[in-house]
């Protein structure tokens, strides 16, 4: 049975507009948490994961299409200089936490630098996503799902 994720849906500071970094967090903390029981609801029906490589690159797609639709969202309603300041502080918190977890499950490799290699990830997924339309009532058309 799939479960569901409980999500923040209220500031607690009401006056005052939020920095980017302070909306890059909560948006950051939501968007993993939906990737990371997204791909534990796949693995309680059975579907074959295996390793945590595979489960990071699922985990990395589910976050990519995420953010892209945050970004969507935010497009209609922020200055572009404000999308793209929160966006770069949510693809960057992002980076953080994917590094922080693969570490944890597998174990730092000085070789790698996963923050990165997750940031320029997502600047190739952002271009794939371009491609797709999202209509004006705010929803992914059907190829970008």
């Amino acid at each position: 049975m799939v479960k569901p994720v409980r999500v923040k849906t209220v500031w607690f500071k009401k006056d005052g507009e939020r920095s980017a970094e302070e909306i890059a967090t909560a948006v950051a903390s939501t968007v993993w948490r939906v990737a990371d029981k997204a791909v534990d609801n796949l693995g309680r029906e059975n579907y074959d994961i295996i390793t945590p490589a595979r489960g990071f690159k699922l985990i990395a797609e589910f976050v990519a299409f995420l953010v892209h639709y945050c970004d969507r969202m935010a497009y209609a309603s922020q200055t572009p200089e404000r999308r793209v300041a929160v966006l770069q502080a949510i693809s960057n918190r992002l980076g953080e936490v994917m590094q922080e977890n693969i570490i944890e499950a597998v174990g730092p490799d000085p070789s790698r630098n996963f923050k990165a290699e997750f940031i320029d990830f997502l600047n190739r997924r952002f271009a794939d996503y371009a491609e797709f339309e999202f209509p004006d009532d705010e929803k992914a058309s059907f190829p970008a799902l």
